[in-house]
């Protein structure tokens, strides 16, 4: 691993300078999301924002009792929709949790509701002035969506959606997602 302004990064997979709308880059990290020093982590939470397993549960962890605190005045979250908490105990100084879709096939809107989670994790961070924001594998975990589909619509949607982000960071937990997004990335280096 390589490290970039305080975060490793994947060795195999350069910064991608994204012309166009998108973040300026879009870099690989393999990790844990609660380490990051960036502005804002994403949590792949569920419709309550009450915390659960996966990344959810350790960002609720890392981040302290006063983010489940404070996401219970929320009311919870639509899926594809986003809220933002301050990060609490995080490096980061926001958490945008978002709720992905359930795996039921494909054929249910599964990949337009992970993209809107994308596109509106994105909106958020421009709301909150972030401008480094750190994704984990959106409904991959529990959730059943398989992790090299997540990855191209992961990809195909932040690099399409305009936004102010200078850095998005896509962290891999394990070596398939990296190799998911990875792959995903290479898809996405030609011509727009």
């Amino acid at each position: 691993m390589r490290h970039t302004g305080g975060v490793p990064t994947d060795p195999d997979v350069p910064a991608a300078d994204v012309p166009g709308p998108g973040p300026a880059a879009l870099e690989v990290v393999r990790g844990d999301i609660t380490r990051l020093e960036v502005d804002a982590i994403v949590n792949a939470a569920n419709p309550s924002l009450l915390g659960g397993g996966g990344v959810d549960g350790a960002i609720h962890r890392a981040a302290g009792p006063e983010l489940l605190a404070h996401c219970r005045t929320l009311g919870g979250c639509e899926v594809g929709d986003a809220k933002v908490t301050p990060g609490f105990r995080l490096p980061a100084r926001w958490v945008i949790h978002t709720v992905g879709p359930v795996w039921r096939g494909g054929g249910h809107g599964e990949a337009e509701l992970l993209a809107s989670c994308y596109r509106t994790s994105l909106a958020r961070a421009d709301e909150i002035g972030a401008r480094s924001v750190a994704f984990p594998a959106i409904s991959t975990g529990v959730y059943g969506y398989p992790p090299e589909d997540a990855a191209r619509v992961a990809v195909t949607t932040l690099r399409s959606t305009p936004t102010a982000v200078e850095r998005v960071l896509l962290v891999a937990f394990d070596d398939r997602t990296g190799a998911a997004y990875r792959s995903a990335l290479g898809e996405h280096r030609g011509p727009r």
